[in-house]
């Protein structure tokens, strides 16, 4: 949520969150993995899933994990500024 809330709209770029996890608010979904051209997970686990679950609709996109542990509160200053400065190199 956080990472979408950063950005979307940045440089022209769209964003959208969406988690593994089973209590997830909004889960991942093949529409949402077919739409993006760049998969960012926060933990290796979370990209073990995505490609393990979805592996024919991710074969040809990038997904680059973050190693970022996922246990931060909403906008937390030390999130915000870990994706900021990781993801800025990809866009």
């Amino acid at each position: 949520m956080t990472a979408e809330k950063l950005f979307d709209g940045y440089e022209g770029h769209q964003a959208r969150s969406a988690g593994t996890e089973n209590n997830a608010r909004v889960k991942v979904t093949p529409g949402l993995l077919g739409w993006a051209d760049m998969i960012f997970c926060m933990e290796k686990k979370h990209m073990r899933r995505i490609r393990e679950k979805y592996s024919d609709i991710v074969a040809d996109k990038s997904v680059i994990c973050l190693n970022i542990s996922d246990d931060y509160s909403y906008m937390d200053d030390d999130l915000c500024e870990l994706l900021e400065s990781m993801v800025s190199e990809y866009l």
